[in-house]
C-alpha cells in the first residue's frame, strides 16, 4: 500500500458482515425443508381432540374409539362395578396413583379420581394400552371383571387400576370433559 492510498476498514467490515449474512440465509434456506418435515401433518393435528357421542352406551357397555392412534376405552359402569371399585383400599393397589390427566398428578387412585368425577362416577375414559408392553387389554375380563391383557397376564379392576401381573401402572386417563350429558371431548 502506498502512502497516497487510503485504508477503509468500514468497507471490509461491511463485506464480511454481508458475506456472513448471505451464508446464514443460504444455510437457513437449505435447512428449512428438513425442519418443516418434522411438523405434524394436518391429519394428526385434526386428531388432537375428538368428540364422542355416548348416548347409546347403556350401563354395563363399553365403547372403543381411536384417538392419536391409540384405542380409548369409554365404559358406562353398572352401580355394582362402581361399588366394587370403591370398596378396594388404596393399600391393596399395586399403583396408588390415579394417573388421571384431568387432576393433580399426585392424586390417589380412588374410584372417584379414576372416573369422570362427581356425579358421573359411572363413566370411565382410559387409554386402552397395557402399561406393561403396550398390548390392548380385553374388557370385562379377568379376575376383577375389569380388563385383562392376555399377552402377559396383567389384570385391571373395574376402575382400570392394575391389580395383578407385570404392568407397573394403572391404565392412563387422558384429558377429557363432558361437553353435554351425552358427548365427551377427548384431548
Amino acid at each position: 500500500m502506498s502512502a497516497t492510498e487510503t485504508h477503509d476498514p468500514n468497507r471490509r467490515d461491511f463485506l464480511y458482515i454481508a458475506t456472513g449474512m448471505a451464508g446464514a440465509v443460504g444455510a437457513a434456506a437449505f435447512a428449512w425443508p428438513f425442519i418443516d418435515q418434522m411438523r405434524p401433518d394436518a391429519s394428526t393435528l385434526a386428531l388432537a381432540t375428538i368428540e364422542v357421542d355416548v348416548s347409546a352406551v347403556e350401563p354395563g357397555m363399553s365403547l372403543t374409539v381411536k384417538w392419536r392412534g391409540k384405542p380409548v376405552f369409554i365404559r358406562n359402569r353398572t352401580p355394582e362395578e362402581v361399588e366394587a371399585a370403591k370398596s378396594v383400599p388404596i393399600s391393596e393397589l399395586k399403583d396408588p396413583l390415579a394417573r388421571n390427566a384431568n387432576i393433580d398428578a399426585s392424586a390417589q387412585a380412588t374410584d372417584l379420581d379414576r372416573s369422570a368425577g362427581e356425579g358421573k362416577e359411572n363413566w370411565l375414559v382410559m387409554i386402552g394400552v397395557c402399561t406393561h408392553l403396550g398390548c390392548v387389554p380385553l374388557g370385562q375380563a379377568g379376575e376383577y371383571n375389569g380388563w385383562f391383557c392376555p399377552c402377559h397376564g396383567s389384570v385391571y379392576d373395574t376402575a382400570g387400576r392394575i391389580r395383578k401381573g407385570p404392568a407397573p401402572e394403572n391404565l392412563i386417563v387422558p384429558t377429557f370433559k363432558f361437553t353435554s350429558d351425552t358427548k365427551i371431548l377427548i384431548g
